[in-house]
């Protein structure tokens, strides 16, 4: 008798503990990588300067040419500007080093060939 006393106690533990490891799972593959992604976002809009080249959340390649607290102009192409807000910077834009020169090492290893 007093061992089926326990063991119904026991089982009735076992949902919550499973529960909480649910809710624990939850915070640790859904909410914090997105507050992680957040932060970083925020630090990159920051950090932006004049002269660097962005992508908007639009998908918009600009150049940034002037900024403030709350908005950004872009040069999109030689005479034409756009101003944005802040938030509406995607990503910034890092040039391939070294992308010409492996063109021109192609180039120069097929006149070699010849």
């Amino acid at each position: 008798m007093l061992l089926s006393e326990g063991a119904s106690g026991g089982s009735s533990l076992f949902p919550l503990i499973l529960f909480g490891a649910l809710i624990v799972g939850m915070y640790f593959l859904l909410i914090r990588p997105q507050q992680k992604r957040r932060r970083e976002m925020a630090e990159q809009q920051r950090n932006i300067g004049i002269g660097d080249e962005i992508v908007t959340i639009g998908g918009l390649y600009g150049t940034v040419v002037a900024m403030d607290d709350e908005t950004m102009t872009l040069r999109i192409s030689e005479g034409v500007t756009a101003k944005y807000a802040r938030q509406a910077f995607g990503r910034l834009v890092t040039p391939q080093d070294g992308s010409n020169e492996s063109i021109a090492d192609e180039s120069g290893d097929g006149d070699s060939a010849k």
